[in-house]
Parts: structure tokens; sequence; C-alpha cells
């Protein structure tokens, strides 16, 4: 039970911006935890549902949507965003392999990355400012849940794009056991099936769907996986799911 527990904090201390007490490190801390970065959506989606409802009855819905994002953007250190900034970058940028590793490696954003980071933003404002106010909390949850569930199947399938990487990606790409894959997916899928009901399978489509085909994209362009593609397919999944709570209204 310990250990699960400290798993279950270094997830939380990886993936946000919490107060979490700092845990013993070991090797294989974070490949180990990956079976909890849908527990730590859970919690987020359900701090950012928690807002919403305590803002949507004093303010219009485009400066909740706002708060909402600022609230996600800061909750996480907009980890995520700085991903998906590096790989457009990197994928947008580079015409091989080499290119591709190279740019990922450098700090600064260019154009690609800048326009990425303007689009998802922009996304995810207005189809926050959008949802169905009824169905808030379920997309919202689902979302968040299912974005971060992307990141076991790919660590599971794709080996590192560097070998000789020390980065966090390295630390989990095809160093997660089926049995976190496993349990990670269980509870992602209870989760969602919980929420959404009958309407559970579209958002989980559509994360395997994204999850599937950005996967076979950088196997061809890179080998592999670093931690920007985890979460490049991460934001590309939440923009996703709450485009589908937009589409069927």
């Amino acid at each position: 039970m310990k250990r699960l527990v400290e798993e279950l904090l270094v997830a939380f201390q990886f993936l946000t911006r919490l107060p979490i007490s700092r845990i013993a490190y070991q090797t294989d801390s974070l490949s180990r935890s990956t079976k909890f970065f849908p527990v730590v959506g859970l919690v987020i989606g359900l701090g950012a549902s928690v807002l919403q409802h305590m803002l949507a009855p004093h303010l219009n819905r485009a400066l909740v949507a706002l708060l909402v994002l600022t609230f996600l953007v800061l909750i996480t250190g907009g980890l995520h965003e700085d991903a998906l900034a590096d790989t457009a970058d990197a994928f947008g940028g580079g015409w091989n392999r080499e290119q591709v590793l190279t740019i990922l490696k450098d700090s600064r954003i260019g154009s690609f990355g800048a326009l990425a980071l303007v689009l998802s933003v922009l996304a995810r404002f207005l189809l926050l400012s959008i949802l169905p106010m009824h169905r808030f909390t379920a997309l919202v949850v689902s979302a968040h849940v299912l974005c971060r569930w992307t990141t076991l199947p790919l660590s599971y399938f794709l080996r590192p794009a560097r070998e000789s990487d020390d980065g966090q990606g390295a630390r989990i790409a095809r160093k997660i056991s089926p049995a976190s894959l496993l349990i990670g997916s269980l509870l992602s899928f209870a989760v969602v099936l919980y929420l959404m009901r009958r309407e559970f399978w579209i958002p989980v489509l559509v994360a395997l769907g994204i999850t599937g085909l950005s996967g076979l994209y950088y196997f061809r362009r890179i080998g592999g996986v670093t931690g920007d593609c985890f979460g490049a397919t991460n934001q590309l999944t939440e923009i996703a799911v709450y485009f589908c709570g937009v589409w069927s209204v």
C-alpha cells in the first residue's frame, strides 16, 4: 500500500504544480507511476468542474471558460503546452530524424510552435465556452482522464527516440509493465463509462484514434517517442474530446 501511495504522489508531482512532498527518487519511480496518470487527470478535471460551477451563476460563459482554462494551465505549469510547441517546431521544421531530434532539444519556440500554442489555447477556450452546460463535468473530466491515459499505450509500445537520452520520456518509454497499462486503461475507461453512460465509446474511440495515429507518426518520423511527443498527444486528445461534446449538440 505504501508503494502505491508513493507512486500516486509521484504522478501528481510530475504532472502538476501541486505542493507534493518530495518522494525518495528511484530509477523506475516515474514508469511505475504512469498507471496513476489518469487519476491525476480525474482530479484536475474535477477541479475545473468545481470552478466552473462556482463561477457560472455570476459570470458570462466566455469569462468562465477563460478562468477555467487559466486554472488548467496553472495547475500543470504549462507542461503540455510547452511540449506541444516543441513538437510542432520539431516536426514542422525538421526534414529528417536528426533535424527533428535536434530541434526537440531546443527550448526556444519558433513559428510552428507559436502557431500550435495559439491554436491550442484558442480551441480550448472556444470549446470550453460552448460545451453543453449539463454535460460540462462529464466532458471535461473525461477529456483530462483520457488525455493523460494516452501516455500509457504510447510508452508501452514505442521505444525512446534517443537511446542515450536521460529525459523524462526515456524514463517511461518501453518501461511500463503490462499490468500498469491494464490498470491505467481500466481506470480511465471506467471513469468515462460512469460519466458518459451510453456515449462513453465516442471519446474513448477518439482517444484511441489520436493515440494510434500520433504514435504511428512519431515512429515513422523519429523511430520512437520523446517526452514532448507525450505532451503533444495529450493536448490533441483533450481538444478532441471537447470537440466531441460540441459535435453532438
